[in-house]
């Protein structure tokens, strides 16, 4: 069967799972960015303490994403839970370090203006330097989308939805009838889904971002 022929059958099931594939990233990514920026926001004032959090966090990117899927079946069984689970933990790195970067970045001159103003510790961070920083906090959340893209599609490994099945289906059998056309659709559906995905950032950044600080 060609290319185009097994598009022209199978499009139902590639769109459902292009669209689980989407929902598991973002979702995962959605819980990342809460506990990441909560923990920038707490720790941001403890040089040591979060030096030793962004560097453990950090350091689960070093485990392979396919030992850490297995070493969460045990816990969490197949499917949906280890493969947001493992999402989430690879993703509150680059959330979580960007938004210490930037709200670091923020000029001293201008908290110290919004203190003389009368605006209390909270109503800084909420009106003043969590909005300075936004743009360098969005970047780490499209990092983490993008990444946990590629990563969610190993996730068929236990059993995860999305594109990730067309893939391991397709190698699994390999030299088999429309096994090639199941791998090559299930590689350029992940491409095509993080081009969207960080095309859909680009809009939000555009859209969030005051005009000074683009």
């Amino acid at each position: 069967m060609s290319l185009s022929d097994y598009l022209a059958q199978r499009w139902p099931r590639i769109v459902l799972l292009f669209v689980q594939h989407a929902e598991v990233v973002l979702i995962a990514v959605g819980i990342a960015t809460v506990i990441g920026v909560g923990l920038g926001v707490a720790l941001e004032g403890y040089p040591r303490v979060n030096r030793f959090v962004v560097n453990l966090t950090g350091s689960l990117l070093t485990i392979p994403s396919l030992a850490l899927f297995g070493l969460l079946i045990p816990l969490l069984g197949l499917g949906l839970g280890p493969t947001i689970t493992a999402l989430v933990v690879y993703a509150i790195f680059p959330i979580l370090r960007n938004t210490l970067a930037g709200l670091e970045s923020v000029p001293g001159a201008v908290t110290d203006a919004a203190m003389g103003i009368g605006l209390s510790g909270g109503g800084r961070l909420r009106l003043v330097r969590l909005p300075l920083a936004w743009p360098v906090v969005l970047t780490g959340v499209r990092v983490a989308t993008i990444m946990s893209v590629a990563i969610a599609a190993v996730a068929a490994a236990v059993s995860g939805p999305g594109l990730g099945q067309l893939i391991f289906d397709g190698l699994a059998r390999l030299g088999g009838a429309n096994a090639l056309n199941e791998a090559l659709v299930g590689t350029v559906a992940v491409a095509v889904l993080a081009l969207a995905l960080d095309l859909m950032f680009v809009v939000i950044a555009r859209l969030t971002t005051s005009r000074g600080l683009r």
